[in-house]
């Protein structure tokens, strides 16, 4: 088997030995090297013999010694160095599954890969890993794993995830447990399906396994105007937003006195739903869970109003635009408040822009497009610049989901467009401007 070798880094232990490109790492230690987390956990000693195939066939054991940690200096033509898992399961929530037609290919792909779970933090939901996987995770103690439970009732999960491996698969979050693997949950509900009684049921399920599970969210289902032939799903309102929240907050403060750690977490829109005072930044302990939108804006909003308290006011006059998805708006126009009553020279307009590309309630600034804010906002007197979310960009952060970049925006609109991070100091930064 083994992985070809696409580069040698210049004055590297690999380079020094006379690797080349185009050889093939056959194993390291007598261990064979498939991907990136073999590579990458047998290549940290500093005694090392590798097994190399030469471009010509023939076999060369190369002996390294070196500093321990320090990469040896190889490069592959992919990061992973396979190809990446695809995602087995036909979930009745599933968000790509929504998504319109004629969008670049790269967005239409499902990952549910182990290896990126543990290197990006993508969320995985144990339905396509083998065995040898499994052990291989305990082996070299790959931690934290981010998993994709929903339901820890396995005729349930069968069903919401379309997938019959789904429920069996359960059990690898014990032996994870038993390994000392340490775990991230996420629960994505959906009203009248995994929540009530089922989350409940899933709570309790995985709060048994602490200290192995770390940090379960709660997030609710995301659902665009093409369900078009897919199950038929419910948003949640005021009142079953609600309901969650009762539920997760009971079992947060069950956790914390009895594990010192509240564990179990809302998103934040769950609070925005209900209409409900988010918590402030200290209840989100370590943000586990930012990724998947758990306490998000009250760390936003402790460092906005820090940075506030620490910033001077701009020395010239400012008026501008800040757009946001309709979600956050409302809690982005009390930060600018908060801001206006200390900066007499400041202007900003706190604009949402309504999601008509993908429709049905998604409202979060990330899956905004160039149309929409483009159309919606032909003709404003936006002032001296226009601020919007860094989230908007997707593909090496340089193009919108409709493939248009930041410089687009700002000639349709005839305005300098500036992208803010979800960052309550940048943003502080980019509304003061440069002096």
């Amino acid at each position: 088997m083994g992985v070809v070798i696409s580069g040698v880094k210049r004055r590297s232990p690999a380079e020094k030995k006379k690797i080349a490109p185009g050889d093939t790492l056959l194993s390291i230690g007598g261990k064979e090297i498939a991907d990136v987390l073999d590579y990458r956990f047998h290549m940290t000693g500093s005694k090392l013999v590798l097994l190399i195939r030469r471009g010509d066939g023939s076999l060369r054991e190369v002996h390294i010694r070196k500093p321990e940690y320090e990469d040896l200096g190889l490069e592959f033509d992919t990061y992973l160095m396979d190809k990446q898992q695809r995602c087995k399961n036909s979930c009745i929530f599933c968000f790509v599954d929504q998504l319109p037609p004629g969008m670049r290919e790269s967005l239409y792909f499902k990952d549910d890969d182990s290896r990126m779970s543990f290197l990006f933090g993508n969320y995985i939901t144990l339905t396509n890993i083998t065995q040898r996987e499994v052990d291989r995770i305990c082996e070299m103690h790959i931690s934290p794993m981010n998993i994709s439970v929903h339901t820890t009732n396995p005729e349930l999960r069968v069903r919401m995830m379309k997938n019959k491996h789904a429920g069996e698969s359960l059990k690898y979050l014990a032996r994870f447990a038993e390994a000392g693997i340490k775990l991230n949950c996420q629960l994505v509900l959906c009203p009248g399906i995994n929540d009530g009684e089922e989350l409940v049921r899933s709570l309790r399920d995985l709060t048994a396994l602490y200290p192995a599970v770390t940090s379960i969210a709660a997030v609710p289902v995301g659902l665009t105007k093409y369900r078009e032939g897919l199950y038929p799903l419910t948003c949640y309102g005021k009142n079953s937003a609600a309901a969650v929240l009762e539920i997760t907050e009971r079992f947060a403060a069950e956790c914390l006195e009895h594990f010192g750690t509240r564990i179990c977490y809302a998103s934040d829109e769950f609070y925005i739903k209900a209409g409900k005072e988010l918590p402030g930044a200290a209840y989100y302990e370590e943000f586990a869970q930012l990724e998947n939108g758990v306490g998000m804006f009250p760390l936003l909003r402790e460092d906005f109003l820090e940075a506030l308290n620490e910033e001077a006011p701009p020395s010239r006059a400012r008026k501008l635009t800040l757009a946001t998805g309709m979600a956050i708006r409302p809690f982005l126009a009390s930060l600018v408040d908060n801001l206006t009553e200390k900066w007499h020279n400041f202007e900003c307009t706190v604009t949402g822009i309504k999601n008509e590309f993908f429709g049905g309630a998604v409202d979060v600034s990330g899956l905004l497009t160039a149309r929409d804010i483009i159309s919606q906002l032909r003709g404003h007197d936006f002032g001296q610049e226009l601020l919007l979310p860094a989230s908007i960009m997707r593909q090496q952060g340089d193009v919108t989901l409709d493939g248009c970049t930041a410089e687009y925006i700002s000639s349709e609109l005839g305005v300098p467009v500036n992208l803010v991070k979800d960052d309550g100091y940048e943003l502080l930064l980019a509304l003061k401007g440069r002096e």
